[in-house]
């Protein structure tokens, strides 16, 4: 892991389970529900962005700059009910972004993890700027790798993944666009985005990086999908609902 992660996960994480265990330990105890202000703290130092018309973080003076922002978002949906675009995209709410790995900490420090999630719950980590939707100009033309985990071993398998990313060691370059835990009744899901689905060989690197700091058993099935193939499939489903409701 990225050193300077290494010495704030003992400095600055404070309440959150740091034993290394192998992915078949990977459940985290419940983050307490400490009121004060670091989450604010990590908002101060912010700039506005023409370009998304919100505001950008910037690391504090003295702070460990990341290489990229990263905003987390957050989705829940009714299951069952198939969501449109629009109602998509409008139910992912942002929690905030962040330019540093003390930034990072404050606010995930703050946040419930994803074993203690019910029902049809989502979290998102994306580069800043890039919405966690198969149509943002940045994910389009890629896709992702998706693993399904047992229940139990959500939360230290997404700590495991972010640390990875926001610590660079996919070592893909620009490639890596976001990742995403869904929390669903009888299992979990793991994802994460690149931009470029015919890139096979910057697919077989994050593949195996991957298996790597997940630390994921050889039999592990890993399933690797297009985002032209997810938008398809969505508007096969919503056009077959359609179809049937209309007769």
């Amino acid at each position: 892991m990225n050193n300077k992660f290494d010495a704030l996960k003992d400095d600055d994480s404070g309440d959150h389970d740091q034993d290394q265990g192998s992915q078949k330990d990977c459940e985290k105890e419940k983050n307490d529900n400490d009121e004060d202000n670091d989450q604010n703290t990590a908002k101060k130092k912010v700039c506005v962005s023409p370009k998304y018309n919100a505001t950008i973080a910037v690391p504090g003076v003295g702070e460990h700059p990341l290489q990229y922002n990263y905003s987390f978002w957050y989705s829940r949906r009714t299951p069952g009910r198939p969501a449109s675009t629009q109602s998509y995209e409008s139910n992912i709410k942002q929690i905030g972004s962040f330019a540093s790995v003390e930034q990072f900490w404050r606010f995930y420090s703050h946040m419930i993890r994803p074993g203690d999630l019910t029902g049809h719950s989502d979290f998102h980590l994306f580069k800043e700027g890039i919405k966690p939707m198969w149509e943002d100009d940045a994910n389009k033309l890629g896709g992702k790798w998706i693993i399904r985990l047992r229940k139990g071993l959500a939360s230290r398998c997404w700590e495991n993944l972010i640390l990875a990313m926001l610590g660079e060691q996919f070592m893909v370059g620009g490639e890596i666009c976001g990742a995403v835990v869904s929390v669903r009744f009888q299992e979990d899901i793991i994802s994460i985005w690149n931009k470029t689905a015919s890139d096979q060989a910057t697919i077989t690197r994050i593949r195996d990086t991957l298996r790597r700091v997940l630390n994921l058993p050889p039999n592990t099935i890993m399933e690797y999908k297009t985002h032209t193939d997810s938008i398809k499939a969505w508007e096969d489903f919503h056009g077959l609902v359609n179809a049937v409701g209309g007769r």
